[in-house]
């Protein structure tokens, strides 16, 4: 079973920075692209940073110039390393990533998973 983990999320004021992290785990065969969604009460989850497994970057243009995604492949791991946090940054921060997981038989079939979020919250 694949499961994605996040962690590092809280509470924080404006300006200060966070670092959250997913942790990817279980009969993993490959992981290919990786990404940080979040949500906002009443709002539709936005893309916030994809990596790809080679390193390519992608933000959208709330996180460009403050947010960074990087990844580990050896850890199973991305980051998503925030600074200059602003209230509208208060969201719960999903994890998301494109797995090709090890199952029976010889299937390299590709599924996309969710982590269960992490709660950013960012005070005035």
């Amino acid at each position: 079973q694949v499961q994605l983990v996040e962690s590092g999320g809280g509470l924080v004021q404006a300006g200060g920075s966070l670092r959250l992290s997913c942790a990817a785990s279980g009969s993993i065969r490959s992981i290919n692209a990786m990404a940080w969604y979040r949500q906002a009460p009443g709002k539709q989850r936005e893309l916030v940073a994809d990596i790809t497994s080679g390193g390519s970057t992608n933000y959208a243009d709330s996180a460009k110039g403050r947010f960074t995604i990087s990844r580990d492949n050896a850890k199973k791991m991305v980051y998503l390393q925030m600074n200059s946090l602003k209230p509208e940054d208060t969201a719960v921060y999903y994890c998301n990533a494109d797995i090709v997981p090890i199952v029976a038989g010889f299937s390299f079939s590709m599924y996309n998973y969710w982590g269960q979020g992490t709660q950013v919250t960012v005070s005035s």
